[in-house]
């Protein structure tokens, strides 16, 4: 089953069980409130594999240390089933006390009283090392309903072995427009005959790619309250690029780019020495660099210079608090530990990305691999605009629509003006269908 199922099936559970039931919650009056002195038991969810299972076991066991009389208790499954599960949780008003949560939900999830207002928690929680744009990220009409765990930005991976061995030069990356990626891209494509391409074709799973080309022209996917604002012709322009990339054998082969992006990320055109270019999270650098075995570099995307500035940080995931917790101060005590305690943070590390705690990044600096030390520093020196409206709630399945347009356009099944269209028109009804 693939990711964009697995969320339109959550979010069915979670609108067909518990539309009712939360819209009647409100957030823990207690949340102000004193830390108890009596035992408490607290549950926290998570999503991951066993490297964070093992981290954040460790990381918990240091926090009851702390607070002897607090239990926490953790669940944690794989992506797969974590969403199901929370839903069906929360329909049966047994939800976990602390979650991690993911950007395509939290709208979903907030908009049904389903989380605290972490605002109301301030006495128990520290927010003073992070960024105003970063805490942004989580907050949905003013109110805090997740605290970002790390924060990634979208970036162009380039491939400097492969660009040292044709000898072309790497761009700088502080002026280039996306005619440029065009060009270079040509440049290695030619030199590769056929084995090696000059861009991996965005698209597939590049939801980011299109708003930013539309925070570039000083627009947006989707506005404060949720509706769909995407002019179509930068839409059009979008599929037009892609395209473009295909016909010119600048990308690989439509039929290529579509099984490589089904395949996961070790047999990407960037982790298989394929394509000089690929987009990436800054985040992915040290996953792509030990699959490809390549010198990569970080580069700024195309066109930031000749329009307005259209990254912006993206969060790896939240710490959120259920409205529905007896216990909300010890919660939000618990996930100001999670961000703010430094050792406890020295055992993380970026398993969960490169920390939102700005205080935080810079005390593991000194442990991080050169990879992370990279994407660290991309995170701190490339600049940033606001972060864009947060998912709306029925919005979760954006991703598998743009990936089945761009499949469209890629083959010819469609025109990239029809596709802007359809898209458009498309989100817009799921967003209606939610409300």
């Amino acid at each position: 089953m693939s990711r964009g199922v697995r969320r339109r099936t959550a979010l069915t559970v979670l609108m067909s069980l518990t539309a009712s039931l939360l819209a009647a919650c409100g957030s823990g009056s207690e949340a102000g409130g004193d830390l108890t002195a009596e035992p408490v038991t607290l549950r926290f969810s998570w999503w991951g594999a066993d490297d964070r299972h093992k981290r954040t076991q460790q990381v918990i066991e240091m926090f009851q240390k702390k607070h002897p009389n607090i239990t926490i208790k953790g669940e944690f499954k794989e992506w797969n089933g974590y969403w199901d599960s929370l839903a069906t949780t929360m329909a049966a008003n047994d939800a976990p006390d602390i979650m991690q949560m993911d950007e395509l939900y939290i709208a979903s999830y907030a908009e049904r009283g389903a989380l605290l207002d972490l605002n109301e928690a301030k006495k128990h929680l520290d927010t003073s090392n992070f960024d105003q744009k970063a805490l942004a990220t989580g907050a949905v009409d003013g109110k805090q309903y997740g605290l970002p765990v790390g924060l990634g930005m979208y970036s162009i991976m380039a491939n400097t072995d492969l660009l040292a061995k044709y000898n072309i030069p790497v761009p700088d990356d502080t002026k280039w427009s996306w005619d440029d990626l065009k060009k270079i891209g040509e440049q290695v494509s030619k030199a590769g005959g056929g084995q090696v391409f000059g861009v991996q074709s965005p698209g597939i799973n590049d939801t980011a790619g299109l708003s930013i080309r539309a925070r570039q022209q000083g627009k947006a996917m989707f506005d404060a309250q949720g509706k769909v604002v995407l002019p179509p012709e930068v839409a059009t322009q979008y599929w037009t690029y892609i395209a473009d990339l295909a016909k010119a054998g600048i990308a690989p082969p439509p039929s290529v780019t579509v099984e490589k992006a089904s395949a996961g990320l070790n047999q990407s055109a960037t982790a298989t020495n394929t394509a000089v270019f690929g987009f990436w999270w800054n985040t992915q650098l040290t996953a792509l660099t030990a699959a490809s075995g390549a010198k990569l570099k970080l580069l700024r995307l195309p066109g930031e210079s000749q329009g307005k500035v259209g990254a912006y940080y993206k969060p790896s995931m939240f710490w959120s608090v259920s409205s529905r917790s007896k216990h909300p101060a010890e919660a939000a005590a618990f996930v100001s530990f999670l961000a703010n305690d430094e050792e406890a943070a020295k055992i993380l590390l970026t398993e969960r990305g490169v920390p939102a705690n700005q205080k935080i990044r810079e005390a593991i600096a000194g442990q991080l691999k050169e990879t992370d030390k990279a994407a660290k520093e991309y995170l701190d020196t490339v600049p940033v605009s606001d972060p864009p409206r947060i998912t709306p709630n029925g919005a979760s399945t954006v991703d598998a629509i743009l990936k089945r347009h761009t499949e469209d356009v890629l083959f010819g099944r469609t025109t990239p003006e029809a596709a802007a269209a359809s898209f458009i028109k498309e989100v817009q009804s799921e967003v209606d269908a939610a409300k």
